[in-house]
């Protein structure tokens, strides 16, 4: 009699436990009208994400359409020591994320620093761009700093610098890099991977890239 009873409650337990995992997973998959991350269960948001801090061991790709805020403080203090080694981001550095693992944005990122997989589509209005991570950008690019971008496809815009891997569309600020690159150059250097100028640099034919 106490093993049938001890049966029947692991078994009662078991589907609780099943029973709340689906449910979870559920929930996660829900669109939300406001949310924040890191979150076990944000998925989904059409409205607002606030992003008070970026996940790097335990991250899982978040799609919103709408605004997407971040609030990582580093942000403040990286410009003044990044201006010393602003460099290209280049295949080597990063591995190579497939779409349906990387956050998707429709809409506008804004926030001091993005340290996480991202794809926007839309407007970015980021202090410190995108550091260390696979980042990019369909749409426009504005900082008050510098833009730093695996793939960048219309304008970026800043003051300081504009560097990337891949770009096609404008460049616009002192300092412009892109070995990928198809379209203009507007700053006091630019660079792309057929030619170096001051001023106004362009290509708009297929470049052979040294990936190395």
């Amino acid at each position: 009699m106490k093993t049938r009873i001890i049966l029947l409650t692991a078994v009662l337990l078991v589907n609780s436990l099943v029973y709340a995992s689906d449910n979870l997973k559920v929930d996660s998959l829900k669109p939300r009208l406001i949310a924040a991350s890191p979150s076990k269960t944000t998925r989904n948001v059409n409205g607002i994400l606030f992003k008070y801090f970026d996940e790097e061991e335990y991250f899982k790709p978040k799609k919103v359409n709408g605004l997407a805020m971040g609030f990582n403080f580093v942000g403040i203090f990286l410009p003044p020591l990044m201006l010393f080694n602003l460099q290209p981001p280049v295949n080597d550095d990063y591995v190579i994320v497939p779409r349906e693992k990387m956050n998707t944005i429709n809409g506008l990122q804004l926030s001091l620093i993005n340290l996480e997989p991202t794809v926007t589509n839309g407007l970015e209005i980021n202090v410190s761009s995108n550091v260390n991570t696979y980042a990019v950008t369909n749409g426009m690019s504005v900082s008050p700093f510098f833009n730093l971008h695996h793939e960048m496809k219309g304008v970026s815009v800043a003051p300081l610098a504009n560097i990337g891997q891949k770009c096609r569309g404008i460049q616009i600020g002192l300092y412009n890099q892109c070995k990928d690159f198809r379209g203009i150059q507007i700053g006091g250097w630019n660079e792309n991977g057929r030619r170096k100028l001051p001023l106004i640099n362009w290509n708009f034919k297929k470049q052979k890239v040294n990936k190395k």
